[in-house]
């Protein structure tokens, strides 16, 4: 049994440059998903996430971080979805 405040799991911190590029690969799905399916169209969500998870990799070996590649990719999406609308 785990008693209250006994395990307290590792809060990943993605970098700044992993946040927008989560942000791109949302943003460019979004886009994607709003129009009619062509093959084509597709072309920027993919990079956009074949780009961020590539990021995610290396910041994830990075000697600096002890971060799993999985924490990182979800603190990073996390802070898409929970990040306030600009210009506000």
């Amino acid at each position: 049994m785990l008693w209250a405040g006994a395990y307290e799991p590792a809060v990943a911190k993605p970098s700044d440059d992993l946040i927008r590029l989560a942000c791109a690969s949302a943003e460019a799905k979004e886009r994607t998903l709003s129009g009619p399916y062509i093959t084509e169209a597709w072309a920027p969500w993919r990079e956009a996430t074949q780009a961020f998870m590539a990021a995610v990799a290396a910041e994830a070996e990075a000697e600096a971080t002890e971060q799993s590649r999985y924490e990182l990719e979800m603190a990073a999406k996390k802070a898409v979805r929970h990040s306030e609308p600009a210009g506000d």
